[in-house]
């Protein structure tokens, strides 16, 4: 968002400076030619009056040689083109000699607005790139009728420099608004964005489970801080009601536990009257600590997801080999070979208790499964930034289907309804994992068999 809020704002004042730096620009080139157009003016104004004498009749050749020094020194100073002509174009004086009136462009055009009366307008913006000429024509009058015009041809170079000289502390002065308007786009955006960030972060860690996360709604818009104070209160909503949920599993489980103790023990009193191979008394007993077994799991259940994980640095092979050495008499009376492979030592950061009964439950279900003959092999590996615990047993496995759904409260797969259990037991281990930071995930083994994988990360998570 920042990576597309950010340009906007800086186009947005890089547009503002431009529209007011462009026409400032205008304007002071502008003033410049203007003041050379008013210097030429004048120039043309005082060789007009010099030129109505030499027009009269009466005036001697000296007038005209003192007009035709005056414009050979004008010329030479300043070396602008200068020159007095008759209507119809010959030069009564001129400088520099070889010169004579434009036949186009905007010498003809000033000269042939003087011819009818008129000062020249003014003459089109020089530009810095541009290299033109200013012309600058006045009518010389006798008797109410132009008899003459002076003509003035100036050069740009001086003019272009003066205009780049004056540009040259905008362009600066546009630079440096330019920089403090980034500047301000970034503090803008920083102040807009902090609280969609920290929205962020507070959003993501709720879901991956850290339910006290919440919202300082202390800087931002006020629409912002509003939307903060909405997330918390939701935040807390929602927290209330997960824990009115856990509370409520957990407390049926533990008030259930008693009433089926007794139940089950009026049960065995019963079954005493009863012949020893009453088939129904052994489907009720089967029940019953089936029901026990549902309530002990859903305590649990309730404990793994509302306990913190008490994180802290361990050796993951040293603890699968005390797993494996646990279970190894339980696998070794169902007639299943039980090993471990991959290194020999591997660290991570992890809860060991979580862990271990994260191991125990994966490897119970790999025993539990697997028939006899074959062999669960648990195999720890440390690649990247996390250490991988692989359990492949040789079991019947799953389904594509049944992958997708191995890991869901009370699930079993239809095929396995006969083997003892609740369902709940991978529910268990997803929920003490992802209050460790650590994963679970499944794949079939092949050539037949399920592969259940634990990821513990190798690096201290952040808090």
């Amino acid at each position: 968002m920042r990576s597309r809020l950010l340009p906007l704002l800086i186009l947005l004042m890089a547009g503002v400076l431009l529209a007011l730096g462009f026409p400032l620009a205008a304007s002071q080139a502008a003033a410049e030619q203007q003041r050379v157009v008013i210097d030429r003016i004048d120039d043309t104004a005082r060789f007009a009056a010099l030129a109505q004498f030499v027009t009269e009749p009466s005036e001697t050749r000296e007038r005209v040689e003192i007009l035709r020094d005056e414009l050979g020194r004008y010329h030479e100073l300043y070396g602008i083109r200068a020159g007095v002509f008759d209507r119809d174009g010959d030069a009564m004086g001129k400088a520099p000699e070889d010169w004579a009136v434009p036949r186009d462009g905007e010498g003809a055009r000033a000269f042939a607005e003087a011819l009818a009366g008129r000062r020249s307008h003014d003459p089109p913006q020089v530009w810095p790139w541009q290299r033109g000429r200013i012309a600058v024509a006045s009518p010389v009058i006798r008797d109410g009728d132009v008899v003459a015009v002076v003509l003035t041809d100036s050069p740009t170079g001086q003019l272009r420099s003066r205009i780049v000289e004056r540009w040259v502390p905008l362009i600066a002065g546009e630079a440096f608004a330019m920089l403090l308007a980034v500047g301000a786009a970034l503090r803008l955006t920083g102040w807009v964005l902090r609280p969609v960030r920290t929205l962020d972060r507070a959003a993501h860690e709720i879901a991956t489970g850290r339910l006290k996360s919440r919202v300082a709604a202390s800087g931002g818009p006020p629409e912002l801080r509003r939307l903060a104070r909405s997330f918390n209160e939701m935040a807390d909503n929602v927290e209330e009601v997960l824990e009115q949920q856990r509370a409520f599993v957990a407390d049926a489980s533990h008030q259930l536990r008693n009433p089926l103790s007794a139940l089950l023990l009026r049960m065995e009193l019963l079954a005493l009257e009863l012949p020893e191979d009453s088939a129904e008394m052994a489907s009720v007993r089967a029940e019953g600590k089936r029901l026990a077994r549902v309530l002990d799991d859903l305590l649990d259940l309730a404990l793994a997801e509302h306990t913190a994980a008490d994180l802290r640095l361990t050796d993951v092979a040293a603890l699968v080999r005390e797993r494996i050495a646990a279970w190894g008499p339980a696998a070794e009376c169902k007639g299943v070979a039980l090993s471990a492979a991959g290194q020999a030592a591997a660290t991570g950061w992890t809860d060991p208790v979580a862990l271990s009964s994260a191991l125990d439950a994966v490897v119970d279900n790999a025993v539990k499964f697997t028939p006899e003959g074959e062999s669960v092999t648990v195999t720890v590996t440390s690649e990247g930034e996390w250490v991988t615990v692989e359990t492949a047993d040789g079991g019947p496995g799953l389904t594509e289907d049944e992958l997708e759904r191995v890991g869901d409260r009370f699930w079993r797969s239809g095929r396995h309804q006969n083997v003892s259990g609740s369902g709940l037991g991978l529910s268990i281990t997803r929920a003490l994992l992802a209050a460790c930071g650590s994963g679970i995930a499944y794949r079939a083994n092949e050539p037949n068999g399920l592969v259940v994988t634990l990821t513990v990360p190798r690096n201290e998570p952040h808090s």
